[in-house]
């Protein structure tokens, strides 16, 4: 037995927040009766689950795939003002979705799988799971502002949490950023509030999986030492 939103997940329908919002919506159905609780538990080899009409089971097997995104893509797996999605880089036959966000004019590594469960430890702040990114400004950044980063930006939904920021080219333009949190375009939020405009931003690292080898479009396979590293990383200490 396990919570609905978790088997919803472990289905490949996404983070489990996102499968909260299936139940919520009144789109998931167990054994013919509409559920909108999130505590709800199912067995798989008892319960019958449908979403949307279709019936939905756990995959056979976990695919994880690490996809340099190019810039002109949204992270989703569907988009209501059709535009190209991450899945668009990828054949048909796989059926994954994206951890986390990558704004549609940024690039960099970004991990995808049908593997709910990784994907949610992955995104959880409590796992501190590093994501690194290269940004380029449009003016060199001052000490004061690298400070009021590090510490947190306040944003409309509240104060940001304490992330690493370091200088990586002479005229001050060009910052690494390293988050552990996963806000929308939380990057350009933060600079813009403190007036700076973003013109590149690439995620070179996501947990341990790093662009190596990878030119934007390409994707690749993780390696069986690669997923072992990131189920390590949600082990909570």
């Amino acid at each position: 037995m396990m919570r609905l939103n978790r088997f919803l997940a472990l289905c490949g329908l996404g983070s489990r927040r996102k499968c909260e919002s299936l139940i919520q919506g009144g789109r998931v159905v167990v054994d013919g009766n509409i559920i909108h609780s999130f505590s709800t538990t199912v067995d798989e080899n008892k319960n019958i689950v449908t979403v949307d009409g279709k019936r939905v089971t756990p995959p056979d097997q976990f695919v994880y795939i690490l996809l340099n995104k190019p810039i002109g893509y949204v992270t989703t797996t569907s988009d209501e003002l059709g535009r190209k999605t991450v899945l668009d880089l990828l054949p048909d036959y796989l059926r994954l979705f994206p951890v986390g966000r990558l704004d549609k004019d940024s690039m960099g590594a970004l991990l995808l799988t049908n593997d709910g469960s990784l994907a949610y430890q992955l995104m959880h702040p409590k796992f501190n799971v590093d994501k690194i990114y290269h940004v380029l400004l449009d003016k060199p950044i001052t000490s004061e502002h690298i400070r009021k980063l590090q510490s947190g930006i306040l944003l409309e939904e509240g104060i940001t949490g304490p992330c690493a920021v370091k200088v990586i080219q002479n005229d001050r333009k060009r910052i690494e950023i390293t988050l552990h949190e996963g806000r929308k375009r939380q990057i350009r939020r933060m600079l813009k509030s403190l007036g700076y405009d973003v013109v590149s931003l690439v995620r070179t690292q996501f947990a341990t999986l790093t662009l190596s080898g990878l030119k934007p479009g390409e994707w690749r396979y993780l390696t069986d030492r690669e997923i072992t590293d990131l189920y390590s990383l949600t082990v909570k200490m």
